[in-house]
């Protein structure tokens, strides 16, 4: 089924990189993520997640909006 549907280079392996990257997105924390696949380690965990250039680029202009108040009372 998978060469007629013209991914003969997937691996049922890549469906659960797929799959953990999407929970990660959807925001499970990893540590949660560990325990549903039953690694031991986080370690083992984060080797399985692929997040998005965006995705990171836009959790660090939150984290900055987040201190920007602090900041501005340390000032």
């Amino acid at each position: 089924m998978v060469t007629k549907l013209g991914y003969e280079h997937l691996r049922r392996h890549d469906l659960r990189h797929t799959g953990l990257t999407w929970s990660a997105d959807a925001g499970f924390h990893v540590h949660v993520l560990r325990r549903i696949t039953g690694h031991g380690s986080l370690a083992t965990t984060r080797r399985y997640l692929h997040p998005d250039v965006h995705k990171i680029k836009a959790a660090g202009a939150a984290l900055s909006a987040h201190r920007a108040p602090c900041r501005a009372r340390s000032s």
